[in-house]
């Protein structure tokens, strides 16, 4: 089978966006219209989910249908409900007796301080990217969930950089395929991890004779926050950052062997995004196991963190300029 290089090579996923260009937000449905096993891993201080809880391996439901990917803070979870009906319009979820009952996990990602803050993914965003989801190699960059995203926000949005949504994907063996899509929405710098150069994040800035990170055009996150100036910022900025995103796989994993993925690769999330994890993000990373190849859950985790890492750098590299911030793309 030829690859994408996209999180759809993992048979059974599908991919779709909705966007408003013009206010700049958007969601991204994961579709997996006959199941896929699903787990959860969720670090930093400011996360914004839905049904979450129902991943952990002690509940009971054990597989998923969907999952969304969302701006619009919490306003934007009300976009799963769109995804719910188109769900089961097409007679797909949870067998209650009474009803179907579609299981789709949300997260949200802030991104009401560019472009308009009272536009937000809805019902209808959700039902839309339901209706555009393929198995096509997903659009990147300024789209569906990260229409808004951006990087680097210690020195707040006017010095921060354009960041979107990517996605990558790798055959590691015996048929297995591993696959990622991610939104990225930090508060910290992305580096490449090959070489550890910041590639996107908050730019220096000068007050007067005063001049705030590295001589440079990046101001270096980590080496902001070792100053007086950074220790003092960290105290009252916003918790407006989160990077949401799913690994997939085609591998038969239980719910606690997808549970063990997600938290392995949160690793890709490491190394490329620095700092991360703290109070000021809500970074959550959803796994889907759609297959039954034999596979070791060690190995699938190891490169569910290298395949997310390379999701995130091209998350910024595919984004272009919008809203007053610079992007990497056509820049």
């Amino acid at each position: 089978m030829k690859s994408n290089n996209a999180i759809t090579d993992v048979p059974g996923i599908e991919v779709g966006h909705a966007q408003d260009e013009k206010a700049l937000t958007g969601c991204t449905v994961i579709l997996c219209r006959k199941g896929a096993v699903g787990g959860v891993d969720q670090r930093g201080g400011a996360p914004g989910t839905r049904e979450t809880d129902l991943l952990k391996p002690v509940n009971m439901v054990g597989v998923v249908h969907a999952i969304l990917l969302a701006g619009g803070s919490a306003f934007g979870l009300d976009a799963a409900g769109g995804v719910m009906r188109y769900l089961e319009e097409h007679k797909i979820g949870f067998k209650t007796g009474a009803a179907r009952v579609p299981i789709v996990p949300a997260a949200i990602l802030y991104d009401l301080a560019l472009g308009r803050a009272d536009v937000r993914p809805d019902a209808e965003m959700g039902y839309r990217a339901c209706l555009n989801a393929s198995t096509k190699a997903p659009a990147e960059g300024n789209t569906g969930a990260g229409m808004g995203a951006s990087v680097g926000k210690i020195f707040g949005m006017q010095q921060a950089m354009k960041s979107g949504i990517a996605t990558a994907s790798m055959d590691i063996g015996g048929g297995v395929i591993v696959g990622a899509i991610v939104a990225v929405n930090a508060l910290g710098d992305v580096v490449d991890p090959r070489t550890g150069q910041i590639i996107a994040g908050a730019r220096s800035v000068k007050i007067g004779p005063i001049s705030l990170g590295a001589p440079d055009y990046f101001a270096d996150t980590l080496a902001v926050l070792k100053t007086l100036a950074g220790r003092t910022i960290m105290k009252v900025v916003a918790a407006r950052n989160t990077t949401i995103g799913v690994v997939a796989t085609n591998a038969r994993l239980t719910k606690v062997e997808a549970t063990w993925v997600a938290q392995m690769a949160q690793d890709g999330v490491s190394r490329t995004i620095h700092p991360t994890h703290t109070l000021h993000d809500g970074d959550t990373i959803f796994a889907l196991a759609t297959g039954k190849k034999e596979a070791d859950v060690n190995i699938v985790g190891a490169f569910a963190a290298e395949i997310l890492a390379q999701a995130i750098v091209r998350a910024v590299q595919t984004a272009a300029p919008a809203g007053g911030l610079p992007g990497l793309k056509n820049s």
